[in-house]
């Protein structure tokens, strides 16, 4: 996966009240340093948890972010001279704060944590905070999309809500990295963080711009499920009710398939010379970019099934094959070898291996869903095969020559721009009143660095 679940990003300890002071809303400098000690606090837990109830506290990292963002960005239109709610809102930076956040896209030693990048300017804390919302999106999003393979086959209204919801998340979190990416072009200074780079800002918003696009044809999409349910010993529906898909929307999926390829390989552009990336990154974009296509190649063969031209039917699936890289695709008189070539490709190492990290719901997806698509392409192309062997006999064009005949992508999704919240005017006039005693949550805090470790 291209951001791991087990390493969403931990910060340490900042008392912002201790640098930030305001004479208009002197409460504000604190209640924002006892928010951050919150999210800090949602982070440190997340880490340590148990990597199989990670996705299920997602939505507390999300809360405390979402509760913090609206003071931080107050604070921050405070210090750029801008009105909050209407109103004048002074506050001045005393001194610089040192933020610390881990960088979880830097290429680090194996078994060792991600390094700590120290900021020596306030305006850091709102590319950090944000990219990590956007990271719990992303992240909320695969937990969605996990629950299509659990051994209890979801109905067809479960699985239009989970793919439907992880959909929101995926564009939720592009729309983060769009307004990211144009606040890091407008600045002067150079990222101090590979995680917060403007080319890997740009990437992560194609990525999940991509990952929309493909959960929009996974809606309707019946083949993955028949696959699924196929490979659970406890479903036999799929053995009397054939999965059925109309023409027209088979050519428009495959339109939309080839669009979100074009994203994955214009996001693997952008990280093109970006220093000290971990490798994850671009490896997930080009599968990803594979699968997308290979997707594509399967609803043109669809297509052409339903207007009963088998041999471009069968083209099409060995030109999927060659998309998703795999051996040479069986000929037509390799019929009764094309189950036996699908059987030996389960039984790759690396299959296997995601096979099980999809079964305990830990670090799945790192192939971007390549096994899964080679599984449904197989299914077909075995199919496809015999019926024209023993009933149409029609001549099977070369797959390359398939290829160069894809059509062009359609856009599915329109990004909505990222809108900052700031404090109402309600918050904002609570914030006028003098701060209150320390609480409890900045006692938690102490700035010794082993208490960020998890």
């Amino acid at each position: 996966m291209a951001i791991p679940a087990n390493r969403l990003p931990t910060t340490a300890h900042v008392a912002l009240d201790r640098h930030l002071t305001s004479t208009t809303h002197p409460s504000l400098p604190r209640t924002a340093s006892t928010l951050r000690a919150a999210v800090r606090t949602t982070l440190k837990q997340h880490k340590r948890l148990p990597p199989d109830t990670r996705s299920a506290h997602l939505h507390h990292v999300l809360i405390s972010i979402k509760e913090y963002l609206p003071y931080l960005l107050t604070l921050d239109a405070g210090l750029s001279g801008q009105h909050v709610a209407d109103e004048e809102v002074d506050i001045v930076l005393a001194t610089e704060p040192e933020l610390q956040w881990r960088v979880m896209l830097q290429a680090t030693t194996p078994g060792r944590n991600p390094p700590r990048v120290k900021l020596q300017h306030f305006d850091y804390e709102i590319p950090f905070v944000l990219s990590t919302l956007a990271a719990t999106h992303y992240l909320l999003a695969r937990a969605q999309l996990h629950t299509l393979y659990s051994t209890i086959t979801p109905s067809a209204d479960r699985r239009t809500t989970a793919v439907s919801t992880a959909m929101q998340h995926f564009l939720a979190a592009s729309s983060i990295y769009s307004f990211l990416l144009e606040r890091a072009n407008s600045s002067s200074s150079a990222a101090p963080a590979t995680d917060i780079a403007p080319a890997v800002l740009e990437a992560l918003g194609g990525m999940c711009l991509a990952e929309a696009t493909l959960s929009a044809v996974l809606k309707d999409d019946p083949y993955p499920a028949t696959v699924t349910q196929e490979r659970n010993v406890h479903d036999k529906e799929w053995m009397y009710v054939p999965p059925s898909i109309p023409k027209v929307r088979a050519h428009l999926f495959a339109r939309l398939c080839v669009t979100a390829a074009d994203h994955a390989a214009r996001a693997a552009a952008a990280l093109a010379g970006v220093a000290r990336l971990d490798d994850a990154l671009p490896q997930y974009l080009e599968s990803l970019r594979r699968a997308a296509r290979a997707k594509a190649c399967r609803f043109l063969s669809i297509n052409a099934d339903l207007v009963g031209d088998q041999g471009d039917c069968v083209a099409w699936l060995q030109g999927a094959r060659t998309e998703l890289g795999l051996l040479a695709p069986p000929s037509a008189s390799e019929d009764r070898s094309a189950t036996g070539a699908f059987s030996r490709f389960r039984k790759g190492r690396a299959e296997r291996k995601e096979d099980r990290r999809v079964e305990r719901g830990v670090d799945w997806g790192s192939d971007a869903g390549r096994f899964e698509e080679a599984r449904v392409v197989d299914m077909l192309l075995a199919k496809a095969v015999r019926t024209n062997d023993a009933v149409f006999h029609h001549a099977v064009p070369a797959h390359s020559a398939m290829l160069a005949k894809l059509p062009s992508g359609r856009e599915y999704h329109t990004v909505q721009a990222f809108v900052p919240r700031l404090l109402d005017g309600a918050a904002l006039a609570r914030m006028r009143a003098p701060p209150e005693l320390v609480g409890s949550l900045q006692t938690l805090d102490l700035d010794d660095e082993s208490s960020d470790e998890g």
